[in-house]
C-alpha cells in the first residue's frame, strides 16, 4: 500500500462516500419497518462502493474474478442471517451476533481454499437460498417498536463501512481478486443492524429485518452473476450499471408483490 499522501486523500474520500451510503440505507432501514427495510438493506450498498473502487483501480478481469468469489459468499451470507434469527429469539446480542459472525468468517474461510466457477457459485445459492428462504419465513412478521437513535450509531456504521473500504482498496492488489471479493461482500449492513437494533429494541424484532431479507438478497446473488458476466463482455463501467439496474428491479419487483399481498388481505367493506 502506497504512503503517497494523493493516495491517502483518495482513500478517505473513498470511505467517506462509502459510509455514507451505508449510514443513510440504514436510517431508511429504522424508519421504514422490517419489509421495506430488509430490500434497502439488501441493496449493494457496501459492496456496491467496494467493486467501484476496486473497478477504478484494476481491470474488468480482475472484477470478474472478484465477484466469481463473492457469489458463494452471498450464500454465506444468508446462512449468517440464518443463525442469527433464530439465535435472536432467545439469547442476547453476543450470543446472536457473535456466532453469526463466526459462522460467516467459517464458511467464507472454507469458499476462499477453491476455484469458484459461475455454475458452482449458482448452486451454493440456490441451495443455500433453498434451505434457508423456508425455515426464516416463521420470523418475518414481527411489529418494528420505535428506534431512538443514539449519538453513537451513525458514527459507528461510518467506521465500520469506511474500514471495509479502505481495506478491500489498500489490499486488494496484495490479495488479489479472490480475497478481495470475499472481503467486498463481509455483511456490513447486517451487522450494523444486529449491532444497533438488538439491544434496544430486542431480537425478534431485529430477526424479522434479516429474515424478511431473504428474497432480496437472493436477487443480490443474482446481480453478482451478472456482474461477473457483464464485465467481461462490456467492461467494469457497464457490468458494474446491469448488476445496480438487476438489484433495483428485483427488489422493486418484490415491493410490488408484497403490495398486491396486502390489498388482496384487506378484506372488501
Amino acid at each position: 500500500m502506497s504512503l503517497d499522501p494523493h493516495f491517502i486523500l483518495f482513500l478517505l474520500l473513498r470511505m467517506a462516500i462509502a459510509a455514507a451510503f451505508v449510514v443513510s440505507a440504514s436510517i431508511i432501514t429504522e424508519r421504514a419497518g422490517p419489509v421495506i427495510g430488509a430490500l434497502v438493506a439488501t441493496l449493494p450498498v457496501s459492496a456496491g462502493p467496494s467493486y467501484v473502487f476496486l473497478a477504478i483501480d484494476h481491470d474488468a478481469a480482475f472484477i470478474a474474478q472478484g465477484a466469481l468469489a463473492s457469489l458463494p459468499v452471498n450464500a454465506a451470507t444468508i446462512v449468517l442471517a440464518l443463525t442469527y434469527v433464530v439465535l435472536a429469539q432467545r439469547h442476547g446480542l453476543l450470543v446472536s451476533c457473535g456466532s453469526a459472525v463466526a459462522v460467516w468468517i467459517v464458511l467464507a474461510s472454507i469458499i476462499r481454499q477453491f476455484d469458484w466457477s459461475l455454475a458452482a457459485g449458482l448452486a451454493a445459492n440456490l441451495i443455500a437460498f433453498g434451505i434457508c428462504i423456508p425455515l426464516l419465513a416463521g420470523y418475518r412478521h414481527v411489529k418494528m417498536p420505535l428506534v431512538t437513535r443514539r449519538w453513537y450509531d451513525i458514527p459507528m456504521r461510518a467506521a465500520l463501512v469506511a474500514t471495509l473500504v479502505a481495506i478491500v482498496v489498500s489490499t486488494s492488489s496484495w490479495v488479489g481478486p479472490r480475497i478481495s471479493g470475499i472481503i467486498a461482500l463481509y455483511p456490513v449492513v447486517f451487522s450494523s443492524i444486529m449491532v444497533i437494533l438488538h439491544p434496544r429494541i430486542g431480537g425478534p424484532p431485529t430477526a424479522a429485518v434479516l429474515a424478511n431479507s431473504a428474497w432480496g438478497l437472493l436477487g443480490f446473488g443474482m446481480a453478482i452473476a451478472v456482474l461477473h458476466v457483464a464485465v467481461v463482455w462490456f467492461g467494469s463501467a457497464v457490468g458494474l450499471c446491469l448488476a445496480l439496474g438487476t438489484c433495483v428491479v428485483w427488489n422493486l419487483t418484490l415491493w410490488g408483490i408484497g403490495r398486491r399481498a396486502v390489498r388482496k388481505a384487506r378484506p372488501i367493506p
